[in-house]
């Protein structure tokens, strides 16, 4: 029963994430749930690339002034126990390290080193509006190396400059999320659900019935809601026209790097070493010359 409701929670939070990407999550939590093996072909998908990016977190030096914070994997504010097996990191986390990197006057600017398809929009827009500010204290460079999707997104276009590596991707600009309908499985299992409730919406598109116009109506509602605090952080962070980003960059889709370049969603195409040398000595951000410091420590990703 508590699987169940945790995984209508799950289907229920708003995303900016790759649909692809919940999709694999979904189903491997409909497995958990039911109790059943998760699939080796998802495992296959998720384990390898959580051991590349946490090996990737490991090597990305210390000591210096110029702070690398790495954004791997789902983003949410506050990871929960890792159920999938994906690991992620925590918005809150990168929002304390970017907040003290730029504090901190022997660190001369910061590269947000991004590689997620997106996550949760709880906590992103705070995060982001950390990343905004601290870009007036000191630069800071972002690379989507080599995926920067949705809330991912939404944090490296608030940089004050923003790449993407050749092979890489960026965009899917949107919101959405999913109400999930647990009552025949209930039902299967021999479970009756009554509601009792005070307050007209209390219970509305509550897991056990389905999903009603009103109800639906609402969810509308709120899903444009966080799109239109998406759209309007990417046009101020990048500098363009809430009409732009609206009826371009995508429109939901990722690009690949030239295209995004060619839609002002990145400022170049570029490898991560290309955009720490340029960082560390005398490149576009006029950064002076410096060793790198990895923040990795200090997040305490999952």
């Amino acid at each position: 029963m508590k699987r169940h409701l945790l995984l209508a929670q799950f289907a229920a939070t708003p995303w900016a994430l790759t649909p692809d990407y919940l999709s694999l999550m979904t189903n491997m939590l409909v497995n958990w749930s039911f109790n059943a093996p998760v699939a080796v072909d998802l495992t296959a998908k998720i384990g390898p690339d959580k051991e590349a990016r946490a090996a990737r977190g490991d090597a990305a030096g210390a000591g210096g002034a110029v702070a690398v914070i790495p954004v791997y994997g789902v983003i949410t504010q506050r990871p929960p126990d890792d159920i999938c097996g994906a690991g992620g990191c925590a918005a809150d986390k990168v929002a304390a390290a970017v907040r003290s990197a730029a504090a901190d006057p022997a660190v001369s600017a910061i590269v947000l080193d991004i590689d997620s398809p997106g996550g949760s929009v709880y906590g992103t827009k705070e995060c982001a509006d950390v990343i905004l500010a601290a870009r007036e204290q000191k630069p800071v460079i972002g690379i989507a190396n080599s995926l920067a999707a949705s809330a991912a997104f939404w944090l490296g276009s608030q940089c004050s400059e923003f790449y993407c590596t050749p092979g890489g991707e960026v965009g899917s600009v949107g919101v959405y999320t999913a109400h999930q309908f647990i009552g025949k499985a209930l039902e299967a299992a021999g479970v009756d659900v009554t509601l009792v409730s005070a307050g007209q919406y209390k219970v509305e598109a509550n897991p056990f019935e389905p999903l009603g116009d009103e109800a639906k109506a609402a969810i509308q509602a709120r899903v444009d809601d966080y799109y239109g605090m998406f759209v309007k952080a990417v046009a101020k962070g990048r500098g363009v026209k809430v009409s732009d980003v609206r009826g371009g960059m995508g429109q939901g889709r990722v690009l690949g790097a030239e295209d995004a370049l060619v839609a002002r969603m990145v400022d170049g195409v570029a490898t991560f070493d290309q955009v720490l040398a340029k960082v560390s000595g005398s490149g576009r951000s006029g950064v002076g010359r410096s060793r790198v410091a990895s923040a990795r420590r200090a997040l305490a990703l999952m």
